[in-house]
């Protein structure tokens, strides 16, 4: 492999983004790869493969340091200074808006792999995988022909101990390393007939610390739903709530007060705030749902078993095969009311 690139959902280094700095240290000084980063400037979470059409992305350089990436941003490109470990990418959009720009604008024909991630939270289950910027990423990268990989890190402790970092970028490696090794095959994979990217969840538990780590298991994506996201905001409450959702990954999404702007709230004052929500899902069902509901073999089931997960993914919203739809001739196919 020549280039990975990766990119996540939840932007640079910083409270936010714990985990990018660690991983890119470990594809590129322990595995010896020649990484690119492009990551959007801020959090996009919960954003799907959306990508922003009337708006111009905009785009700046960072220089990332050790020991937790933290660095100085930059409107152009320049040399590294002491202590500087990369030039990296920030872009004004979503991440499926970087994968797409990094492939065919910064950097075409130089990557092999796009690496999307590390999530901060998981992306098991088809609620969370349907809105996941993360694997809206990947799946930008498939789009284009490019293999590609999602990893997410699953929070089960809250907060979770930094001893885990370092052996949860270790098992990344390794099954980013073994899936590009042995890339799957998929008779209706877009190409020639691979699969056309990979989901990982890792869940952030103790049992990484041990000689053995922890199983993976291939697995199947749960498909299960969820109910109401938005809540109503009262209109005394209306002009203090910022658009903004969740800072922190899907795992603790939920469980902090809504962060409140200053005078530059999105509501304003000269509007009636009859009609007024912000994002405030109550989400605990789909991280703590009972063993027994959850299908053997689906990514939901390997995480609340405490395993590590890689579901084949397709790049596309999957048709229901049935006879006429499937097979049989034109005349056969055509429904006649």
């Amino acid at each position: 492999m020549s280039s990975p690139s990766p990119r996540n959902d939840d932007g640079p280094p910083g409270s936010q983004s714990p985990y990018i700095f660690g991983l890119y240290l470990h594809l590129t000084t322990n595995l010896g790869w020649d990484v690119k980063v492009v990551l959007p400037s801020s959090q996009k979470s919960w954003i799907g493969k959306a990508f922003h059409i009337t708006e111009i992305t905009k785009g700046r350089y960072y220089y990332p340091k050790e020991p937790d990436g933290v660095g100085e941003v930059s409107p152009c490109s320049r040399p590294l200074k002491q202590g500087e470990i990369a030039e990296w990418v920030l872009l004004d959009g979503t991440p499926a808006t970087c994968t797409n720009i990094a492939l065919h604008n910064l950097y075409p024909g130089a990557i092999d792999l796009v690496v999307s991630g590390p999530n901060y939270g998981r992306n098991s289950s088809a609620a969370f995988a349907m809105s996941s910027g993360t694997i809206g990423a990947a799946m930008s990268s498939a789009l284009s022909q490019i293999r590609s990989v999602a990893i997410s890190y699953g929070g089960v402790l809250h907060p979770t101990p930094n001893e885990l970092f370092e052996p949860a970028h270790i098992l990344s490696g390794r099954i980013i390393q073994y899936l590009w090794n042995n890339w799957g095959k998929d008779v209706g994979g877009m190409r020639s007939g691979e699969i056309d990217m990979y989901n990982v969840n890792i869940p952030m538990i103790m049992e990484l610390l041990n000689p053995k780590g922890l199983d993976i298991h291939w697995t199947h994506m749960w498909r299960n739903s969820y109910g109401q996201l938005f809540k109503a905001v009262s209109a005394p409450d209306a002009a203090g709530t910022k658009r903004e959702i969740p800072s922190e990954g899907p795992d603790v999404a939920g469980q902090h007060p809504a962060q409140q702007s200053g005078p530059r709230g999105d509501v304003s004052k000269e509007e009636p705030a009859a009609l007024v929500f912000k994002f405030s899902p109550d989400i605990q069902p789909l991280i703590t749902p009972s063993l027994g509901s959850l299908p053997v073999g689906s990514d939901g089931w390997a995480i609340a078993k405490g395993h590590a997960s890689i579901t084949p993914l397709r790049a596309c919203f999957a048709h229901v095969d049935h006879d006429h739809a499937a097979t049989g001739t034109e005349s056969l196919r055509i429904l006649k009311l």
